[in-house]
C-alpha cells in the first residue's frame, strides 16, 4: 500500500497561556516532514512517504507548561459587557467569517431552543449568556462517543438529544452565531484526572469577546476552558481541522487505534 501526503495537526498552539518545552513527532517508517502555519496560525506538518508500507504509526509527544490557572481572570470592554452589543467596525470586518449565520431552518430551531432558557430583550451579561448556553447543552443533552466521521448538524443533535464533544461544540457555535457573535471550533486534548481515561482527544469552541479576545467554552462539561484543556488547532468550521488527514492507494483492509496519555510532571 502506498500513501499520499498526510496533513498532521498535532502540535499544540503556543501562546501566553501555554509554552512548549519539547515536542517530537515520530512516524516509522521514516517520513519526510515539512512544517508551515496555516491561515489560522495552526502548526501543520505535511508528511510524505517514499516507500510502500503495511502499517502507519504516528507518535506525538509533547511537554508543556500550562499557565491558564485562572480562566475567569479577564476584562471585557465596557460596550460588550451586556448582550446584545455590536462589534466595532474594524473588529466586525475581521470577524465576519466567524459570524456567518446557518441556514434558516437551523436559525429557527436554535433560536427556539435558546428561548427555553433566555428570552430576547432580557438584559444579561454577555459572559453569563454564553455560560448558560454551555451549561444547557451539558445539562439537557447526553454525551455519546461517536466513531463515525464528521459532525452532526445542530438540528440532529437537538432532535436526538445526544452527541459527541465535537457535536456539542458545533451546537454551541451555531447558537452563538444566531446571537450575532464570532465563534470558532477548537480541536485539542483534555486532561481529566478524575475520569477512567486520564486524557482524550477533545473539542470545544472559542468566542471573541472585545477586550478579552478569544475565550474558550466547553459545552461537553458545561464550563469555561481552563488549564485542563490543550488547544491544538482552531478553525471557522469543524471539518477544517482533523488531527490527521491523508490518502492511500492499494487494496487493503484498515483499522484505527487512537490513544492519548496525559500526566503531570
Amino acid at each position: 500500500m502506498s500513501l499520499g501526503p498526510h496533513s498532521l495537526l498535532l502540535r499544540p498552539r503556543e501562546d501566553y497561556e501555554l509554552r512548549i518545552e519539547s515536542f517530537s513527532l515520530t512516524i516509522p517508517p521514516n517520513a519526510s516532514l515539512l512544517w508551515h502555519r496555516d491561515i489560522e496560525g495552526n502548526s501543520v506538518a505535511i508528511a510524505t512517504f517514499s516507500a510502500p508500507i503495511s502499517q502507519l504509526l504516528i507518535e506525538s509527544e509533547v511537554i508543556i507548561q500550562q499557565y491558564n490557572e485562572s480562566p475567569l481572570d479577564f476584562l471585557v470592554s465596557d460596550y460588550a459587557l451586556l448582550y446584545p452589543f455590536i462589534y466595532q467596525n474594524e473588529e466586525a470586518i475581521l470577524l465576519s467569517a466567524y459570524r456567518a449565520l446557518p441556514d434558516q431552518e437551523t436559525i429557527r430551531l436554535v433560536n427556539k431552543w435558546i428561548a427555553t432558557f433566555w428570552h430576547t430583550g432580557e438584559k444579561i451579561q454577555t459572559y453569563t449568556l454564553l455560560q448558560q448556553i454551555a451549561e444547557q447543552i451539558n445539562r439537557t443533552l447526553t454525551y455519546q462517543v461517536r466513531e463515525e466521521p464528521g459532525v452532526q448538524s445542530a438540528i440532529k443533535t437537538l432532535s436526538c438529544g445526544t452527541g459527541s464533544c465535537r457535536d456539542f461544540a458545533f451546537l454551541f457555535m451555531e447558537a452563538v452565531r444566531c446571537l450575532g457573535l464570532a465563534v470558532r471550533f477548537v480541536s485539542g486534548y483534555l486532561y481529566a484526572p478524575l475520569m477512567a481515561e486520564i486524557g482524550s482527544t477533545h473539542a470545544w469552541a472559542e468566542v471573541y469577546l472585545p477586550g478579552a479576545g478569544w475565550k474558550g467554552f466547553d459545552p461537553t462539561i458545561g464550563k469555561i476552558v481552563g488549564s485542563d484543556h490543550i488547544a491544538v488547532a482552531v478553525a471557522r468550521l469543524p471539518e477544517a481541522v482533523p488531527p490527521i488527514a491523508g490518502s492511500f492507494a492499494g487494496s487493503a483492509g484498515s483499522s484505527l487505534t487512537v490513544g492519548v496519555w496525559v500526566s503531570q510532571c
